[in-house]
């Protein structure tokens, strides 16, 4: 509000669009710690509904490529905006995160959650991927569901061609991994 005062724009106003969106994993998994009962079924459900807006929440980190377009002081002003924006989505990416990791521990199999875990970051930073460079949205898997389709085949098909996508999905896979295990060491550092 501070920043749309200053300049009369509403520039950077499609961050709370982006935390908005990256809110939803976090309710989704809120909702499921909150269940009493779920069948297997409903908890991959929502469990997969979760996944599809998960890289929403570490996505607004990415938002900082808009710092290129302040001019002047402003881009302390919008440095300290995004920098915000930023680590609430990571709060709200490691919080779910383990919300999640509650809720699998009592549903699914050591081997099912290990094999789940490991790889979350790694989707997520291929659904960054997707939504930074491509543009696609989370909407788009039932909007547009023949192009995303054809667009990650194409990815997995010819990775060479497509070298960016893999350099953005395991830097920010390992980065969202160190995220999560610096969040986890930080609420139990007796454990590490």
């Amino acid at each position: 509000m501070v920043r749309l005062k200053l300049t009369q724009s509403f520039f950077l106003l499609f961050l709370v669009w982006n935390l908005f969106l990256a809110v939803i994993p976090f309710c989704i998994s809120f909702h499921l710690k909150h269940r009493k009962k779920l069948k297997k079924w409903q908890l991959i459900g929502w469990s997969g509904l979760w996944l599809l807006f998960l890289p929403n929440a570490p996505y607004i980190v990415t938002d900082l490529i808009h710092l290129q377009l302040s001019d002047g002081l402003l881009v302390f002003v919008d440095l300290v905006v995004i920098s915000s924006f930023a680590i609430a989505g990571l709060l709200f990416y490691v919080v779910s995160v383990r919300e999640m990791e509650v809720i699998f521990r009592e549903n699914f199999s050591k081997k099912v959650r290990k094999l789940f875990f490991t790889t979350l970051p790694f989707l997520c930073g291929f659904g960054i991927y997707l939504g930074r460079f491509l543009r696609f949205n989370s909407w788009d898997i039932i909007q547009d569901p023949a192009s995303l389709v054809v667009t990650v085949v194409k990815i997995f098909m010819f990775p060479a061609s497509h070298w960016l996508a893999w350099v953005i999905t395991v830097g920010f896979g390992f980065l969202l991994w160190l995220v999560l295990i610096g969040y986890k060491k930080m609420l139990n550092p007796k454990k590490s």
